[in-house]
C-alpha cells in the first residue's frame, strides 16, 4: 500500500515540477528540435484526452482508443461504438486548418475486436506564385490517414493490439519548387499496443480501476516530397501511460492519468564546417533510427575563447552530463484528472510539458463531457503558458455513439 502511495505522489510531483516555468541561460541545452514528415499523424483528435493534457494511453476505452491504445478496446463493456471529432487547428495562424476524424470498434466476442479510423487534415487554401510574385494557381493541400486494427484479449487482465495504416500527404500539388519536381508523400505504417487492466484494486480505502498502457506508433517507411530532397522519418513514438479511477461512492468517481512519450526518431547531430562534431548521423534506415534514438543526443558543445568548438580528433568536447540531460529532455510529460458524476457529466483538467529546447509546447487544458442515452459529447480547450503560442484557443469537439447493448 505504501509503495502505491509513493508511486502516485512521485507522478504528481514530477508533473508539478516539470510544469514550472524556468529561466534559461546560455549554459542550458541548445535548441535542437526533432522534425518529422507527416506530423499530422501525431495530432490528438480526442476531446476527452484533450482535456486531460493530451494523456490517453491508459484511459478507459472508447471509439478514440484507435488513436491512443487499440489494446484497450478488449476491456470495453460495449460491443460497438463509433465516434467523430472536429479540431480547428492553429487558429492563431489561420482560420481554415482543420482536423476531421472518424473512428470506431466492433467486438466480435470477448477476445476479438476490430477497430478502424479515418483522418482528414486540411491546410486551407494556398496561392502559389513565381519568383516575381505572379500568381500561378491556388491549391488546397491536405493529408489523409486510414487505419485498420485488431485487439486480442490475452487474459482477464492483459490485451494486445495492432494497427496497420496508410497515409497520404499532398502538400504542394505537384508544383516545381526551387527547380525540383515535388510529389505527394505516401507511407505505410504500423502500431503495436499493450494494456493491463485491474478492475478490483483498493487504494486509499476506495475501490477502483487501474490501467497500464504502452504503445509504439507510426513505424513505417521514410518519405520525401520531391525528387531531390532527402527522406524524412514518420513521427514514430513510444508512449507509456497509467490511469487510476477511484470510485468515491455510487455516483461520484475521479480518474487520474499520466503519459510519458518519446519520439523514436534520431536526434539531429551538431555540424561544424560540414562535419559532425557531436551526436550521430541521422541519415539512417528506419529500424536503425528507431534504436539509435535512445542514445544519440549530442549534448552541449564546449567552445574555446574564440567561440570555436573545442575539438579532439574531429569530435567536440561535451559538457559533462549534458548528453543524458538532452536525452531525457526528449520525453514529453502529460497528465490530468477527470471528475465524473453518475457517468453522465464530467469535468477535466490537465497539463502538457515539452522541454523548451525540443519545441517548448507547454499548456494547460480544460474540458467537459456530457452523456445522454447512447450519445456522449466532449470538448476541450488549450491555454498555453508561453506567449504567442500557435496552439492558443484550440478547441476540440468529439461525439461518440454507443449503438449496441452492453455485454453481460
Amino acid at each position: 500500500m505504501m509503495k502505491n502511495i509513493f508511486i502516485v505522489c512521485l507522478f504528481l510531483f514530477s508533473l508539478f515540477t516539470f510544469g514550472q516555468k524556468k529561466t534559461y541561460t546560455q549554459n542550458d541545452l541548445q535548441l535542437n528540435t526533432i522534425t518529422t514528415s507527416m506530423p499530422f499523424l501525431s495530432i490528438n483528435p480526442d476531446a476527452r484526452s484533450g482535456g486531460l493534457g493530451d494523456a490517453g494511453t491508459a484511459l478507459s476505452p472508447n471509439a478514440n482508443s484507435v488513436f491512443w491504445n487499440t489494446a484497450g478496446v478488449s476491456f470495453s463493456k460495449n460491443q460497438f461504438e463509433i465516434g467523430g471529432s472536429v479540431t480547428p487547428w492553429l487558429r492563431q495562424l489561420s482560420h481554415d486548418i482543420n482536423l476531421y476524424y472518424i473512428s470506431g470498434y466492433r467486438k466480435f466476442n470477448d477476445r476479438n475486436s476490430f477497430v478502424f479510423s479515418l483522418r482528414q487534415f486540411t491546410l486551407g487554401e494556398i496561392t502559389y506564385t513565381d519568383q516575381n510574385g505572379a500568381v500561378l494557381r491556388p491549391d488546397k493541400p491536405s493529408e489523409q490517414e486510414v487505419v485498420i486494427g485488431y485487439a486480442l484479449k490475452l487474459s482477464d487482465k492483459f490485451s494486445l493490439g495492432v494497427n496497420g495504416k496508410f497515409a497520404y500527404s499532398n502538400l504542394t500539388g505537384g508544383m516545381i519548387v526551387s527547380g525540383a519536381q515535388t510529389k505527394a508523400g505516401i507511407a505505410g505504417a504500423a502500431d503495436i499496443s499493450f494494456m493491463y487492466f485491474n478492475n478490483n484494486v483498493n487504494w486509499f480505502g476506495k475501490t477502483g480501476e487501474w490501467r497500464l498502457g504502452a504503445t509504439i506508433n507510426n513505424v513505417g517507411n521514410k518519405i520525401s516530397y520531391s525528387t531531390t530532397a532527402s527522406s524524412d522519418f514518420l513521427p514514430m513514438s513510444l508512449k507509456l501511460g497509467s490511469s487510476y479511477l477511484s470510485k468515491m461512492d455510487e455516483y461520484n468517481s475521479v480518474t487520474f492519468t499520466l503519459d510519458l512519450q518519446k519520439l523514436l526518431v534520431p536526434t539531429p547531430p551538431i555540424y561544424y564546417q560540414g562535419n559532425i562534431i557531436a551526436g550521430k548521423n541521422n541519415n539512417v534506415g528506419v529500424i536503425s533510427g528507431l534504436l539509435q534514438s535512445f542514445a544519440d543526443a549530442p549534448g552541449v558543445v564546449v567552445y574555446d575563447a574564440s567561440n570555436k568548438p573545442d575539438l579532439v580528433d574531429g569530435r567536440a568536447k561535451i559538457v559533462k552530463g549534458s548528453r543524458l540531460k538532452e536525452e531525457l529532455s526528449e520525453i514529453t510529460i502529460s497528465g490530468g484528472f477527470e471528475y465524473n458524476y453518475n457517468k453522465v457529466f464530467a469535468v477535466r483538467g490537465g497539463y502538457f510539458y515539452e522541454s523548451i529546447n525540443k519545441g517548448g509546447r507547454q499548456f494547460a487544458t480544460f474540458g467537459a463531457g456530457l452523456k445522454y442515452n447512447i450519445m456522449q459529447i466532449d470538448m476541450s480547450y488549450i491555454v498555453p503558458v508561453t506567449r504567442n503560442s500557435p496552439l492558443a484557443n484550440t478547441l476540440r469537439f468529439s461525439l461518440l455513439f454507443n449503438i449496441s447493448t452492453k455485454q453481460d
